[in-house]
């Protein structure tokens, strides 16, 4: 299979390299600036559970140079993605398959679920720039469960489970998505084939929500956080609203947000990655963990106060700091 990575960060450099190491698939990986030099010049390497994996890289600056693929996986942080999808036509044939791993609502999770209105979300797609580019019969969906940073460009530091959740944006099952966790399994990830995507998207997103944003706002890990139990009320709070807006859907959650928390501190003194991105002085994954959630309550007309309140205070941080786009004079936020 002729894969093709985009972003070589904390996700995409521990899928390159284990693809890389384990199968016999050689992945091409679209990269720039520290991140280009240092594949170049070490290639593919990942501290994954303790094991070092190495091994020689395809790094190129331009699509144009690839070629045609079998599947690219999208591995870039939200906010680059509008500009990435603008660059992807080289990349595409009749057949390509484009998986996005990255976090959040992605920009095709209304128009892949009939009832809603597909209307591009304008938090995560405005304009809908991002859904002309990838059509959604390439898309597979992908939630990826993995403990990741990055240390230094181009060396991806994993602890813990690697789990993709990998499925057809409208549900059920698929030849072509059994192909590609066939791949990932052979990489040594515990990859799943999902008949509801979706709803996987959801669950996880339900614990980011509140955990990558607070994160941000207070410098806090995981066990920090859920062990104050003033904060913790407050998370609890916003995920009883984004519970009951799943559930209006399509992707009903069963877990109280009690009982997922006892999950989530296992975690421990980890830092998400939003406030990984906010003492890197990234651009912060707003608008697809937190901005979406709020438009779509919007659009189902629930309210969404606690929310509201993460989104309002960790968008005027962000702003504040340059992470984050001040709206043109007369925008609404």
């Amino acid at each position: 299979m002729r894969v093709c990575i985009i972003g070589a960060g904390a996700i995409g450099g521990l899928i390159g390299a284990r693809l890389a190491a384990r199968t016999d698939c050689r992945p091409a990986v679209l990269a720039r600036g520290e991140t280009l030099r240092a594949l170049r010049e070490h290639g593919w390497r990942a501290d994954t559970a303790g094991e070092v994996l190495r091994a020689p890289a395809r790094a190129f600056e331009r699509a144009e140079d690839i070629g045609e693929q079998d599947l690219v996986i999208v591995a870039v942080k939200g906010p680059a993605l509008r500009d990435v999808a603008q660059g992807l036509a080289p990349l595409l044939g009749e057949h390509t398959i484009v998986m996005p791993a990255m976090n959040g609502v992605p920009w095709w999770f209304c128009a892949a679920h009939p009832g809603l209105d597909p209307t591009p979300l304008r938090s995560v797609d405005p304009g809908g720039r991002i859904a002309a580019a990838i059509e959604l019969r390439r898309v597979l969906g992908c939630v990826v469960h993995a403990t990741t940073s990055v240390p230094e460009p181009g060396l991806a530091l994993h602890r813990g489970p690697a789990r993709l959740i990998i499925g057809e944006p409208g549900g059920g099952h698929s030849p072509r998505a059994e192909r590609v966790c066939a791949l990932m399994q052979q990489a040594g990830f515990d990859a799943v084939h999902s008949d509801d995507v979706r709803r996987d998207i959801w669950y996880k997103l339900w614990g980011n929500l509140t955990m990558n944003p607070v994160s941000a706002l207070t410098g806090a890990t995981i066990e920090q956080m859920l062990g104050d139990p003033l904060v913790l009320a407050f998370c609890n709070n916003a995920m009883r609203e984004a519970r009951e807006l799943g559930a209006r859907l399509g992707c009903p959650i069963e877990q109280t947000p009690e009982e997922r928390n006892k999950i989530t501190v296992r975690l421990g003194a980890f830092k998400t990655s939003m406030l990984q991105d906010l003492e890197a002085s990234r651009a912060l994954e707003l608008d697809g963990i937190v901005g979406a959630v709020q438009e779509l309550a919007r659009r189902m007309d629930l309210p969404t106060p606690t929310i509201d309140a993460v989104f309002g205070l960790t968008r005027l941080m962000a702003r504040v700091r340059g992470l984050y786009p001040w709206p043109e004079p007369g925008a609404e936020g």
